[in-house]
């Protein structure tokens, strides 16, 4: 299944280009800084024109940190800070997913090193539904659904899991799930 079934492109370039807002690569908040364990509140459909700005901040800080570390598939608004139900996911094109909710998960779990730009030097294990489907609305207002599987399914869960102010560290499957990037080649 591709992602690209699943949103219109253009779009997206409408809605950023509508209300152009100068852009910029924000600073992604770090392990420790206590903005990251907010609850993050809905966003009201009044406020959607009002979003151009975030995404687009979204998408500089993600397509940054990708240039410098060769990673990152998706970012959620309260790792720049921002208390709001938004996640911007950009693996085969962009995807702005407003007040995300998972709604159903599988039985099946498995465990994974996941990673997060919040602290990039390191991996945690942890355990994550095999798919999942998240309800949310587009940049149109409009309701959508979207069953996710697999590494898709693990991202949208880690990604949710910022709104309501959960990383990676308190999931962690036990006391050693714990390592540094470099030494990645010695577990995997």
């Amino acid at each position: 299944m591709s992602i690209r079934l699943y949103f219109d492109f253009r779009q997206i370039q409408y809605f950023l280009r509508r209300n152009y807002v100068v852009m910029a690569v924000r600073d992604i908040l770090l392990l420790g800084n206590s903005g990251l364990y907010e609850v993050c509140l809905p966003v009201a459909q009044e406020e959607l024109a009002g979003l151009t700005g975030t995404v687009e901040d979204l998408h500089d800080t993600l397509m940054d940190f990708r240039a410098r570390y060769g990673a990152g598939r998706a970012i959620a608004a309260p790792q720049i800070g921002v208390t709001k139900r938004l996640v911007y996911m950009n693996i085969d094109g962009p995807v702005v997913f407003i007040n995300p909710v998972i709604d159903v998960k599988s039985a099946k779990t498995y465990e994974l090193w996941d990673d997060c730009m919040s602290f990039p030097d390191l991996l945690v294990k942890v355990r994550r539904h095999s798919s999942c489907r998240v309800i949310y609305r587009d940049l149109g207002w409009k309701k959508c659904s979207l069953m996710l599987s697999d590494s898709l399914a693990e991202l949208l869960q880690h990604e949710c899991d910022h709104l309501d102010g959960i990383l990676a560290v308190a999931r962690a499957v036990d006391s050693r799930a714990f390592a540094l990037k470099s030494q990645s080649a010695f577990f995997k």
